[in-house]
This record gives structure tokens, C-alpha cells and sequence, in this order.
């Protein structure tokens, strides 16, 4: 069985994310997507708990993904469930830099774990979870940018 983890901060998950999750699950027997905290994050605007449950609504639909909060180091995570491949999706120049390190740094710490690179669709190569975060700020339409249950949640949420 081929394992893959997707990790991210998920804050919150946005169509890119869910994009490159539907393409993994594609290609992999089962997919664990990992909410992890960023630590070169000051502060995030939702807690792990509720990115989670965002993120388990959006990927309802997806018989082989699995959605989990995992509070350590990636490398550990994947161990721990018998997962080879980490798959991450790519956006530019630097997003590949900054990936390439963290595999190579993965791959120091268990030297069986592979990074595997998703090129993001061109519709989400955009935005990210930072801009989504100021659209949040400013009461700007998610819509575009978030999975539908994420939208109304916000919208939800930011009317209380």
C-alpha cells in the first residue's frame, strides 16, 4: 500500500491545498493529510483544532484521505504511520527552494522518506493561505479562494 502525507498549518486550508489533496489521492493508496503548526509562524489565526476540522470538512467527500492534527517533527509523523512519500505542492521558484531544503532535511532525519513536488494547477498559483488570512481581515468574499464549508463557516464566523 502506497502511504503519502500531505503537512501544512492549513490556516486555513484554501482550493490550492484542496487541489493538490484530490491530486495526491489520485496517486496514493491513502493520504493522511497532516495539520502541523508552522513554527516560522508568529501566530496563527485559527487554532490547530479548528484548521482540522476545516480541513476534515473539505476532504469529507474523499474515501481514501484522512485529516489529522500531529503536534512534533514530520519525520516522526510519517514513521509513525508507515508513510515513504511526503507530498507537497509547488507554486513558484520559491516555494521549490524552501521545499528542497525541507526534504533534504526530512530525508537526514529517516532516510527512507521521499518528497514528492505537485506543481500547483494554474488557477491556484496565485494565493495562499497569507492572502487568504488579509481577504478574512478586510470581509472580502472567500468563495473563490476556499473550499465552500470553509466559506460559509467564515462567513459564519466573522458575522458573530
Amino acid at each position: 500500500m502506497k502511504i503519502a502525507i500531505y503537512p501544512g498549518s492549513f490556516d486555513p486550508i484554501t482550493l490550492g491545498h484542496l487541489d493538490i489533496i484530490r491530486r495526491a489521492a489520485l496517486c496514493f493508496d491513502k493520504v493522511y493529510v497532516c495539520v502541523m503548526d508552522n513554527c516560522n509562524k508568529k501566530a496563527h489565526m485559527f487554532p490547530a483544532e479548528k484548521r482540522l476540522e476545516m480541513l476534515r470538512r473539505s476532504v469529507a467527500d474523499l474515501p481514501n484521505v484522512e485529516a489529522e492534527l500531529f503536534r512534533g517533527l514530520l519525520a516522526d509523523y510519517a514513521r509513525k504511520k508507515d508513510a515513504r512519500i511526503i507530498v507537497k505542492g509547488l507554486r513558484n521558484a520559491t516555494d521549490f527552494d524552501q521545499e528542497y531544503q525541507m526534504a533534504a532535511i526530512n530525508r537526514g532525519i529517516w532516510a527512507d522518506l521521499e518528497t514528492v513536488f505537485l506543481p500547483a494547477s494554474i488557477a491556484y498559483q496565485h494565493f495562499s493561505s497569507t492572502m487568504v488570512r488579509e481577504m478574512i481581515r478586510y470581509g472580502q468574499p472567500l468563495e473563490k479562494y476556499v473550499p465552500l464549508p470553509v466559506a460559509e463557516e467564515l462567513k459564519h464566523h466573522l458575522s458573530n
